[in-house]
């Protein structure tokens, strides 16, 4: 197999079968023309141009062309680094392990990412710059927590800030960030803006992965919740949270909050709330061995977020909710790759068509919500159409049929395009 980052002036990719990313079909007999970074033409005459220098052809053999898939919710340092690392490793290695996971993720096809937490923005202008290969990243910055919340890292032994203790490591590598009260909240939102986040993350519940926190535990006040609110719609962008139950979910919606993560035991009456409010759910496909907790009380708590999987997407289904679909992959990097299973598993809950449009479009629909903060504003992401960007990937099957095909990108995947780049190609 060779894998290569270049591009041609103009790329031309021949019969093709075509799915855009937006029609419930596919077309058939389809040239795709993409110069620069951009999409150009979508045609299903031949298109002109291919004896110029500059143009490199590729005869699609009636292969399945569909856009770049995308996750809502990784945490791209997180995803490549283990809690020891976090504790005991050099800052160094932490980078170059995010920078490394991110081009693992780009040759599994994703071509977009919304992170949630974890200092991505620097990795997101070293990959726009071409100086690494990796998804367009939507980076949150840190996961901002109160004290004994989902995201306090610290030792149990440890000061608080506000007691004139010093920030955890979590917080040193801004992974995290412990803020209490409206002032400190405010000032730890506007801290992620000033560091280049395009959205904000909140976490107003208790997970899996945390020490401290039963699932049950609602975090932050309303009148922390609705200055970090004003402070992201100050700067054109939203706030995403962190949450699973009814009572937490109810309050982040009542502050102004724009996407809920997760939310997988929420009730009937709160996801019909999320539809009429018209929030979005970004959900996670989670099965109980995506994660792997060795505490008993971390792993029954994995147990019953797992069990609400279902029933929450049957309600989300029912009312119309808009739903995203992420990973949240998280201090396990030899489960990274999990993420590719983790797309094809959401067939389980939506037919082949709904889960893709979903992992192109629909995920696209969120991210463009980071507004004047969002820098991709000069194409279109998530379609195959004029005018958006070059983002894309080959495949041997037809997903549509059988969505499992993407769960294998090494061996379905025989070209990934980004940004109008060939990044790999085994045609």
């Amino acid at each position: 197999m060779t894998q290569v980052s270049q591009r041609p002036d103009r790329i031309i990719i021949r019969n093709v079968r075509l799915f855009d990313g937006i029609a419930d079909s596919t077309a058939d007999n389809v040239d795709v023309l993409v110069e620069g970074p951009y999409v150009v033409g979508v045609s299903t005459s031949p298109v002109a141009g291919g004896d110029a220098n500059g143009v490199k052809e590729i005869d699609g053999r009636g292969r399945f062309l569909m856009p770049g898939l995308s996750d809502a919710h990784v945490h791209l340092m997180g995803n490549a680094n283990d809690m020891a690392d976090f504790l005991q490793g050099p800052t160094g290695a932490l980078y170059g392990n995010t920078i490394a996971e991110a081009k693992n993720m780009l040759m599994r096809g994703f071509t977009t990412v919304r992170d949630m937490g974890g200092d991505t923005a620097p990795v997101k202008s070293l990959i726009d710059r071409g100086v690494f290969e990796g998804p367009r990243i939507f980076p949150s910055q840190a996961m901002i927590s109160q004290t004994s919340g989902h995201a306090d890292f610290s030792f149990v032994y440890d000061i608080p800030e506000e007691f004139g203790g010093r920030p955890s490591r979590g917080e040193e590598v801004h992974f995290t960030r412990v803020a209490d009260g409206v002032p400190r909240v405010l000032t730890a939102v506007r801290e992620q803006l000033r560091m280049g986040a395009t959205q904000i993350k909140l976490t107003l519940g208790g997970g899996a992965a945390s020490m401290y926190d039963p699932l049950s535990t609602l975090q932050y006040t309303p009148e922390e919740i609705r200055a970090a609110v004003q402070a992201a719609s100050d700067y054109g962008t939203y706030v995403a949270t962190h949450v699973y139950t009814p009572r937490g979910i109810a309050r982040a919606i009542d502050a102004g909050v724009k996407s809920i993560e997760h939310g997988h035991l929420a009730d009937e009456t709160t996801v019909r709330l999320i539809a009429e409010k018209q929030i979005w759910l970004s959900m996670q496909p989670f099965a109980e061995d995506d994660h792997h907790y060795p505490d008993p009380v971390r792993a029954a708590k994995n147990s019953e977020i797992c069990q609400g999987t279902e029933q929450v997407y049957e309600w989300a289904q029912k009312y119309g909710v808009k739903t995203a679909w992420g990973t949240d992959l998280l201090l396990e990097p030899k489960a990274a790759a999990r993420q590719s299973a983790m797309a094809a598993r959401l067939g389980d809950f939506y037919t082949n068509v709904e889960a893709l449009k979903m992992l192109t479009s629909g995920n696209a629909e969120l991210f463009e919500m980071a507004g004047e903060r969002n820098t991709y504003r000069g194409g279109k992401l998530g379609v195959i159409a004029e005018g958006a960007w070059a983002d894309m990937i080959l495949v041997d099957g037809d997903p549509i049929a059988d969505i499992s095909v993407i769960a294998d990108p090494e061996m379905n995947f025989p070209l990934i395009i980004k940004n109008g780049q060939i990044v790999k190609e085994t045609v």
